[in-house]
């Protein structure tokens, strides 16, 4: 069995596109996957299959919710390694990567799109592209940044969902125990 890491983006936002956990556990159960479990409300999902495609896993998933709950969900999988590689790469120091986001891309970028949005800078604010992830670091925190996701998704010509360290940190134990 392959244990994953499934990131939903924008659910249970605002009160829009409502996914209650228990349903969705239990949708994906349904599904086929197996050990599925959740953390917090905001689509963070580990789960085991003997799929070995991100993008299988990806697929079935959005699917799936498509089907039972009516709406599009951007859908991103990663296994407990690929994950863990993220997590390591962080280039910031310890102090910044503890209060920093990572921000999971569905593909690699291209490399000329990557060094077009390196271009872009913004006072206390600090970004880097390595792979399918873009690390984000805001002196004064995510909520008071000018960095806006929607606009590098546009530009990167990828979709993106982001976590930040706590919640890293708690999907890497939660998908070890697996």
């Amino acid at each position: 069995m392959n244990t994953y890491i499934v990131l939903l983006r924008g659910i249970n936002v605002g009160g829009h596109k409502k996914v209650p956990m228990a349903e969705l556990r239990e949708l994906l159960a349904k599904t086929g996957f197996e050990t599925v479990k959740t953390y917090i409300q905001s689509g963070n999902v580990i789960l085991q299959s003997l799929e070995k495609k991100n993008a299988t896993i990806e697929s079935t998933v959005h699917v799936a919710i498509k089907s039972h709950f009516g709406f599009e969900v951007p859908v991103i999988a990663r296994t407990r390694g690929e994950l863990q590689l993220i997590f390591d790469t962080c280039p910031f120091s310890e102090e910044k990567k503890e209060n920093s986001y990572f921000t999971l891309l569905n593909t690699i970028p291209d490399a000329n799109l990557v060094k077009g949005v390196a271009q872009i800078t913004y006072e206390d604010e600090e970004f880097q592209i390595i792979n399918d992830c873009l690390y984000f670091y805001a002196s004064k925190g995510y909520g008071q940044a000018k960095f806006n996701m929607n606009s590098f998704e546009k530009k990167l010509e990828v979709k993106a969902t982001s976590r930040n360290y706590k919640t890293m940190v708690k999907l890497l134990a939660m998908s070890s125990e697996n």
